[in-house]
This record gives structure tokens, C-alpha cells and sequence, in this order.
């Protein structure tokens, strides 16, 4: 039976869960703080965890992170009574395998844990003399709106240069499926496609991750291990959240990028790689330089060429395109059948504002299809907050033609607090302090 620890500070919903997967052949440990976890971790192997997001002593993310170093090949899977689709996006980018909101549906449980158990590593280590396997399905689904016809005009006029590229957009865009698309149009696209999230690795793992170590050069290297440079060579190596790296590490990338050449931690010879660059980042590169947060021979390097990577509320008229497709996916995943989204569903589609772009949109199909028993989506198997009523009735922020107006009018709502105003202009923190800068708004 499989072995999960389950880690919840709510001792009453905690033992109800336990009960629950026990019913359902499962061996469960529990943990009610992150230090009787790091003790139950340290005690025996588990196949998976099961992490609440706020603990007594931890934030959960941080020890789901800690959790995926010690262990990689340990499926993580966060429970979230806050219905905060940043916090998922975060989680799932700093490695977790799914998440669950709370109040939990049963169901659907059983089906995350299941589809995490059986699902490929995400972070095996990468063995001496292991080849990492070729980028497989091309998803990248062409849309017809100008922002996506654009997006595929330039991914087609860089894929076969060697140019590297620097691709910018918000979270959950599908940054990754833009650098896999490239790297499939590309000369290289029979070699190794390596892609590696900056942000979830540990600044001192760094140099070990990139360029590999030998045995015994620092305490845990019990065996020879290659790196993600040496991994990727003759091929594409994609470097997610680049933003992320220390400063400390941004000097080792740069050398290898400006000699081709890598020393795995321990050696003394240098190994030649060949391979392209591709990077992705959510924040202002550039302000990073003008703070010396990012180098700037650095970024030169990097931003050969750029690409943005548009979010969804750009392309209102893919919406239903991406639905369709994700549908398709889900109900293939889930062996089910639903033919499509009832005229309500679309229309709420239509008007909610997607902050976590693809990502949310791919996981709210994917969930609705789970809960869907009829041949149609209907609205009452989507989240909560497509129904949630404005902050001040009668009032309507929505961003039209006269966005600064708005946008000064919501800050005054909201006493100039900036994350309040962004939800009532249904928008992002992110794409309100870019609107900001725009208007020039202090």
C-alpha cells in the first residue's frame, strides 16, 4: 500500500482525512507541525506527502521546497483553505505536484493523489551516463487573436537561428511551451529539450545542479552526478524564473554561457557543451539592472532576442480555443466524455479576469470535469470565485477606455492600497504597478 504522511495542523480534520485515506488502501502518517514532519521524513520512506499550506511553526511552501531538495522524487501535493490562485500557481512553480482547496471534495483526492503517484518524477536526479529523453507532445495551441498570432510569427523567425532568447509574461502564460515550441522548430530539436526552475533551487545546490560534482566533493554527494548543462549539450537548455538566481550564481552562468565550458564542483577538467539558451521571467529584468539585483552583461547575454508570452486577458478571442483543448486533455486524463461548456459557463469565462492565465484556466476545465456528470460544464462545478460579488455594490471597475480614471478612483476606494484595488479592477498586483508606471500614477 502506498505510504503517505499527511501533515495538517487541524487535528479533528486531520484525523477525518486519515480515516478517509486509510478507507482507500492507503498507509497514512501524520504530522501536525513541519518539525514532527522532518522527523517522520527522517524515520522511514514515504511515497507521497500531503502538505497543509499554513502551519503553526512553516509556511508550507517553504517546506514543500525543502522537501523536494531531500527528496525529488517524492510527489508533494498542498491543501489550501484560502482561495488564492497565486498561492497554487506559487506552489505548483516551486514543485508541487498538484493542490487541493479546501472544503475538500473526496473525489477528487483520490484522483490528485492517484494521478500523482503515477506520474513521472518531475525532478529525478540526472545519473552519470543517463540521457534525459526528448521533448515528446508538441502542445502549443496556435490561437487567432493578434496577440497569439504574433507570439507564433516570432517563435517561427527564431526557432532555427541559434539566437538565445529571453521570454517574458506573467505567471501561468505557458512560458515553458513557448521555449519547448522553439526548440521543436529548431536545428536541435532531435537532441535534449533540459528545463530548469531557477526559483526552486537552493542558491548553495546551484553550481551542483548546473555543472554536476563528483563523488565526495561536498557532504550527500554519494555518487558521480551530471549536471543540467551537460545534460542539455547538443541540444536546449530553458532556465525558468532566471530572476531568481543569486547573484553569486549569475556569475557562474555567465562564465559558462561566455566560455561554453563547465567544471562540475570537485573537478579540475573542463567539459565543452554546446547548447542554446533560452530563459523566462516574470519580473522587470531590466529594473533588476538599475537596482543591481540582475548583471547587466548578463541580461546582454540572454536577451539576444525577446519574446512575450501574452496573457490570457490579452487573448479574449482564444478563450474558448484553449477551453476546448484543455477539455480534451481532461476528459482523456480523467476517461471521461463531457462534450463542452453550457452557453452560461462560457459566458462567465468570458467576463472573469483568468490571473493565473493558462494555468488556472487548465486546472479550473480540469476540475469541472472531474465534478461534471452530464454531457455539458455547467456553472455549478466552477470555483467559488467566478461568483464572488465586487467589494462595493453598485459599483463597476472594470477596466475600460478611461483606465486612469478608473484606476485613481479604485485607489481612492481603497485608501491607495494597492493589492485592495487591484481586486476590485479585477486585475493583478503586477499589471496594476505596470499601469501605474504607464500613467505615471504615484
Amino acid at each position: 500500500m502506498p505510504k503517505i504522511l499527511l501533515i495538517e495542523d487541524d487535528i479533528s480534520f486531520c484525523k477525518l482525512l486519515e480515516k478517509f485515506l486509510i478507507k482507500n488502501a492507503y498507509t497514512v502518517t501524520t504530522s501536525f507541525s513541519a518539525a514532527e514532519a522532518r522527523n517522520a521524513l527522517k524515520a522511514e520512506i514515504f511515497d507521497l506527502v500531503l502538505t497543509d499550506l499554513r502551519l503553526p511553526d512553516e509556511d508550507g511552501i517553504s517546506l514543500m521546497a525543502e522537501i523536494k531538495v531531500a527528496f525529488p522524487q517524492t510527489p508533494v501535493i498542498l491543501m489550501t483553505g484560502y482561495a488564492d490562485v497565486n498561492t497554487a500557481v506559487k506552489a505548483i512553480k516551486n514543485g508541487a505536484s498538484d493542490y487541493i482547496s479546501k472544503p475538500i471534495n473526496p473525489d477528487e483526492v483520490l484522483l490528485v493523489i492517484t494521478n500523482a503517484l503515477h506520474s513521472p518524477a518531475v525532478s529525478a536526479p540526472i545519473e552519470k551516463k543517463q540521457q534525459p529523453e526528448a521533448t515528446s507532445k508538441d502542445e502549443f495551441v496556435k490561437g487567432i487573436s493578434k496577440a497569439s498570432t504574433t507570439l507564433a510569427e516570432h517563435i517561427k523567425l527564431v526557432s532555427p537561428t541559434d539566437m538565445s532568447v529571453l521570454i517574458i509574461g506573467e505567471s501561468g502564460t505557458g512560458k515553458e511551451i513557448v521555449a519547448k515550441s522553439i526548440h521543436q522548430q529548431s536545428l536541435r530539436k532531435g537532441n535534449s529539450f533540459i528545463a530548469v526552475d531557477c526559483g526552486a533551487i537552493p542558491k548553495e545546490l546551484a553550481a551542483s545542479e548546473f555543472f554536476g560534482h563528483l563523488k565526495g566533493s561536498f557532504t550527500g554527494a554519494i555518487s558521480d552526478k551530471i549536471g543540467y548543462f551537460e545534460a542539455a549539450n547538443g541540444g536546449t537548455i530553458f532556465l525558468d524564473e532566471i530572476g531568481n538566481l543569486s547573484y553569486e550564481n549569475q556569475i557562474q552562468l555567465l562564465r559558462a554561457l561566455q566560455e561554453r565550458k563547465i567544471k562540475p564542483v570537485g573537478s579540475n577538467k573542463e567539459i565543452k557543451v554546446d547548447i542554446r539558451i533560452l530563459t523566462a521571467t516574470n519580473d522587470d529584468l531590466r529594473e533588476a539592472v538599475k537596482n543591481g539585483d540582475f548583471r547587466e552583461d548578463l541580461y546582454h547575454r540572454i536577451n539576444e532576442f525577446s519574446i512575450h508570452s501574452p496573457a490570457l486577458s490579452e487573448r479574449g478571442e482564444d478563450l474558448m480555443l484553449f477551453a476546448e483543448f484543455f477539455l480534451e486533455k481532461a476528459n482523456e486524463q480523467l476517461n471521461k466524455e463531457v462534450i463542452g461548456f453550457s452557453p452560461e459557463v462560457m459566458m462567465i469565462f468570458q467576463k472573469y479576469p483568468w490571473p493565473g492565465n493558462l494555468r488556472e484556466l487548465q486546472n479550473c476545465v480540469k476540475r469541472a470535469t472531474l465534478l461534471t456528470q452530464t454531457d455539458f460544464i455547467e456553472s455549478n462545478v466552477l470555483p467559488a470565485e467566478f461568483f464572488q460579488k465586487e467589494l462595493h455594490a453598485g459599483s463597476d471597475f472594470s477596466l475600460s477606455v478611461n483606465e486612469k480614471e478608473t484606476i485613481l478612483n479604485a485607489l481612492a476606494r481603497t485608501q491607495n492600497n494597492k493589492s485592495e484595488a487591484a481586486k476590485l479592477l479585477k486585475i493583478t498586483r503586477k499589471t496594476l504597478y505596470n499601469k501605474l508606471k504607464l500613467y505615471n500614477i504615484n
